[in-house]
């Protein structure tokens, strides 16, 4: 083993930089200490031919992140790839999209190449476009494009040092495309400290823990770094520094220098606050000019060398060149390339904001802000922090700034600009306002912590009418109102009989919309119910409004069903273009059980929604569309609730994400079956009983699935346990509507266990709630369960009624009548006659790819006598949903670029899976698609 070699800057290691110490070996270099880190490392690289992946390591300051980082790139510059590399910066965590604007710097020359609505995002999110509104997930979407096509020609490896400091647009941009590229050439390598993790979803990388390198290791690396130190000394380093590599070589070259004393290494103070100190002892002793340019830089939001330089002299109040900086570079504060200059480590900026008094710190963000000028929101962000008390005009100014925000799509930042001008505010009334507009970006971003902690900040300010009543909305809703206790949902009836007195008819809809969310969800006792439909026929708007209509059905499902079906009647599918209106149709729809209306009100904001690119409104319209479908039993339509559960899950939507995984249990169920409780069901569970008041509609849901998976294994004393719970009361997952939805399966339990009696004394009870209603959810599950539990005068005539009713154009619902009538023509001795149902019934539930239950009537069928069946298969059996979604929109002749664009992928990634298609559906080009996917003959 050779002794270590230090890359240094006069004279001083380079904060970060003892990474490039390596040992020499046999082997080649190699960090100490850190053997099987790079290993795995290089295994990612060396693997990105097959599979892209995001790689993160967390550790503290100085355990060696950026030195693995640096070792990762040396590597893979060896094998080829192209390196994008950005480096959070504390300073800059409220500038939107800086961080990302560093990692496309060399690629923004191709986003011409870009489809124009892409292009137009990205460049707008660096404001070099036209100041219009973008969504930001068509500035992801561009991003992910970027990147794959230049992985088409290398591979790429992304480097995000310190991730934590990044701003929370590119962040979001940068988790959507880790979320994206096991496809691709592409690997992303993140570094970290520990809490909180940067990424809200912590799957979107394969975090690694990196502690303190060895004791050998760090033995070897400070007796190369600072050979002189004193036996007792070094103990001491050794045993502070706990093998941090940055705190041994810092703390060593400290001491040797003597500005750093045994005080300073007392072991009570975090390890952070020990290396601060250290590097705040390299600054001291720097003459006025060098420490007046390391005052701006630890301050600046930029990376111009010419803007600090133009600071400091305002600061220092003399001439000032590049030379002047030399010493910062010298001692290893400060780095340079060409005109882009860095600090050199985090923890040198933290030690100079810390050192420097507060007087300085805000005259170096005014010489900034003039500076600056040309870049209005850099400025008044400096302004603002150059001020010690409230001033209303940067106040407003700071809102302006969260507005340009907003409108290149970097809601949180702009969030993070509300709540600086909230700070500001002479006007506590003002400031509130600000907050509250801050919470509900907030709200839209799926951050429930940052609003949580401006709830509680506001809670007792001084508060505006209208204000008041934005507050109140936000009260559970984050949770779609299934948190909502009954004082909490006539609080915000109450604010909306003033909104209404007040004749603020938009804010009156918003709250009473909020409070009927809630009571579906959680039933709170009729009389609440009904105040909330009695406040809402006191607001002015017309009968047929979609808000109104939403309210009665989500309020009275069964008691206003009638007149909200007729209502729905009056409006077109895709309510006249209003995307927003159809959606609100839909779930009203939806909650009355016309199952048909609400697939066609919602199939209009679906389209629209992936349009516009907004990610978290198509995942809530995509499951309630699913469930509606599942509830007519279109299970090859419903499968599009993969596509919520995923779109779900990215925007941090809990329970929309749970409805999803529902769904999606309960077409395997139907599907496949499965013998054990299904995973994605025990998530959704959890996800409910942790939600306070526990969610009823999502239990009713678990149990629904249950209940059917059950059936189809012909399992039916456990079918009819989990079913009951939905019409039980005091059940946590009793559900006033979808009891009645879920009446048919309950009954088909009950036939098989002998609860006749039981059963039919529920459907009674059912017959009561739903009355006269015309829905189609009602109609089926009344209609079938009262042929099942029918005596025997009566069930002909009722069986028939079944099947050529509600069901007769619905197959998956016709054939379970078909099922129930030829099991009970086979109980009355007529095998014969039983066998044309049953299999009709097969026949039909094979075709719907319900292959459990065609299983269940083949069973039947052999109990006739009747032999030879032999299933057939579909080659859309092979296929995932989200392939399934692809081959279909390739079938309609859609490019690539425009599926991926639909279902945010990269075009490069649609080509990889039709590539996986084309062989499982046995063709070979585009144009045989449409004839593979009608077929199901897997042949």
């Amino acid at each position: 083993m050779t002794a270590l070699s230090a890359r240094t800057l006069g004279g001083h290691a380079a904060p970060g930089r003892w990474m490039l110490d390596a040992v020499s070996t046999t082997s080649g270099r190699r960090l100490l200490g850190r053997d099987d880190e790079l290993r795995s490392l290089f295994g990612h690289l060396d693997e990105v031919g097959t599979r892209g992946c995001a790689i993160g390591l967390l550790g503290e300051p100085g355990v060696g992140k950026s030195a693995l980082q640096a070792e990762a790139v040396q590597h893979a510059r060896s094998l080829g790839f192209t390196v994008l590399t950005a480096r959070g910066s504390q300073s800059e965590t409220h500038l939107p999209f800086a961080s990302l604007h560093q990692v496309l710097r060399p690629l923004l020359h191709r986003a011409d190449r870009l489809p124009a609505m892409q292009r137009d995002a990205l460049l707008a999110c660096f404001a070099m476009g036209e100041s219009v509104e973008v969504n930001p997930f068509f500035t992801f979407l561009a991003v992910l494009e970027l990147l794959v096509d230049l992985a088409a020609r290398t591979p790429v490896l992304v480097c995000l040092d310190d991730l934590h400091w990044m701003d929370q647009p590119s962040i979001d941009a940068l988790a959507f495309v880790a979320r994206r590229i096991t496809g691709e050439r592409v690997v992303v390598l993140c570094t970290s400290r520990p809490a909180p993790l940067p990424f809200a979803d912590a799957h979107t990388v394969e975090w690694t823990q990196l502690r303190g390198i060895d004791e050998a290791s760090a033995a070897a690396l400070l007796d190369a770094r600072a050979p002189r130190l004193t036996p007792a000394m070094r103990d001491r380093v050794l045993a502070q520094a706990r093998g941090n590599p940055l705190a041994l070589v810092e703390f060593a070259t400290a001491l040797e220098s003597g500005r750093y004393t045994w005080t300073e290494l007392d072991d009570d103070l975090p390890m952070t606050t020990r290396l601060e100190r250290a590097f705040a002892a390299r600054a001291e002793h720097l003459d006025p000019a060098v420490r007046a340019i390391l005052t701006v830089a630890a301050v600046d939001d930029g990376d111009d060398v010419g803007d600090v330089l133009a600071a400091a002299q305002i600061l220092h109040g003399a001439p000032l060149d590049r030379a002047a900086a030399q010493p910062a570079f010298e001692h290893g504060l400060l780095t340079v390339v060409g005109e882009r200059y860095h600090i050199a480590h985090p923890l040198v900026g933290s030690a100079l904001r810390q050192a420097m008094p507060p007087a300085t710190r805000q005259r170096a963000h005014e010489a900034l802000a003039r500076v600056l000028a040309a870049h209005p929101d850099r400025a008044v962000w400096h302004r603002a922090s150059s001020v010690s008390g409230r001033d209303e005009r940067i106040a407003a100014e700071l809102e302006q700034a969260a507005g340009n925000a907003q409108r290149r799509g970097a809601i949180a930042s702009a969030a993070a600009w509300l709540e600086r001008a909230a700070a500001l505010s002479p006007d506590p009334r003002s400031q509130a306002a600000r907050l509250l507009s801050a919470a509900e970006l907030g709200y839209q971003l799926g951050r429930f912590g940052q609003v949580e902690q401006i709830k509680a900040q506001v809670t007792g300010m001084t508060l505006r009418p209208r204000d008041r009543s934005r507050l109140a909305w936000l009260e559970g809703v984050f949770h779609d109102g299934s948190t909502g206790e009954p004082a909490e949902v006539r609080h915000l009836v109450d604010m909306a009989r003033q909104a209404t007195e007040g004749q603020d008819v938009e804010l009156a809809m918003q709250l009473l919309v909020g409070a009927a969310r809630r009571v579906w969800w959680r039933d709170p006792g009729a009389p609440l119910r009904h105040e909330i439909v009695l406040a809402a026929r006191q607001v002015d708007v017309p009968g047929d409004d979609p808000r109104l209509l939403a309210i009665y059905a989500l309020s009275e499902s069964h008691e206003q069903g009638p007149l909200v079906i007729e209502r729905l009647a009056r409006w077109p599918a895709d309510a006249g273009g209003r995307p927003d209106l159809a959606g609100l149709l839909g779930i009203a729809a939806f909650c009355t059980g016309d199952f048909r209306r609400a697939v066609a009100f919602l199939s209009t904001p679906v389209q629209e929604l992936r349009a516009q690119g907004r990610m978290s409104l198509l995942a809530e319209a995509l499951a309630i569309r699913a469930w509606a479908e599942i509830y007519l039993g279109t299970f090859d339509a419903a499968r599009s609730a993969d596509e919520a559960m995923r779109l779900a899950d990215e925007t941090g939507q809990s329970l929309w994400a749970a409805t999803a995984r529902i769904a999606v249990a309960l077409i395997d169920g139907v599907g496949t079956g499965w013998d054990t409780r299904h995973d994605l069901l025990s998530e959704a569970q959890h996800v409910a009983l942790r939600t306070p008041n526990a969610a009823s509609s999502l239990l009713a849901g678990v149990q629904l699935a249950r209940g059917i998976a059950e059936l189809g294994a012909n399992r039916h004393e456990q079918a009819y346990s989990e079913l009951r719970r939905v019409f039980q009361p005091a059940d946590p997952a009793f559900q006033r509507m979808q009891q009645v939805w879920a009446l048919g399966y309950l009954a088909d339990a009950a036939v098989h266990t002998g609860r006749h009696a039981e059963a039919r004394s529920t459907l009674a009870a059912m017959e009561r709630i739903a009355g006269t209603s015309p829905a189609t959810g009602s109609i089926i599950a009344l209609e079938y369960s009262r042929a099942v539990l029918a005596d025997a005068a009566s069930a002909e005539e009722l069986f028939r009624t079944a099947m050529d009713g509600a069901s007769s154009g619905l197959p998956w619902h016709r054939a379970r009548a078909e099922l129930a009538y030829g099991s009970w023509l086979r109980r009355q001795r007529r095998a014969v006659e039983s066998r044309e149902s049953l299999r009709a019934a097969r026949a039909a539930f094979e075709a719907v790819g319900a292959r459990t239950w065609a299983q269940r009537a083949d069973q039947e069928l052999r109990a006739t006598g009747e032999r030879g069946w032999r299933p057939t298969s579909s080659p859309r059996e092979r296929l995932s949903p989200q392939e399934t979604q692809i081959a279909e929109l390739a079938a309609q002749g859609l490019s690539n670029r425009e599926i991926g664009q639909r279902l945010f992928l990269s075009h490069r990634t649609v080509s990889t899976h039709l590539y996986r298609i084309f062989p499982k559906l046995g063709i070979v080009s585009r144009n045989q698609l449409a004839d593979a996917l009608q077929s199901r003959d897997g042949a």
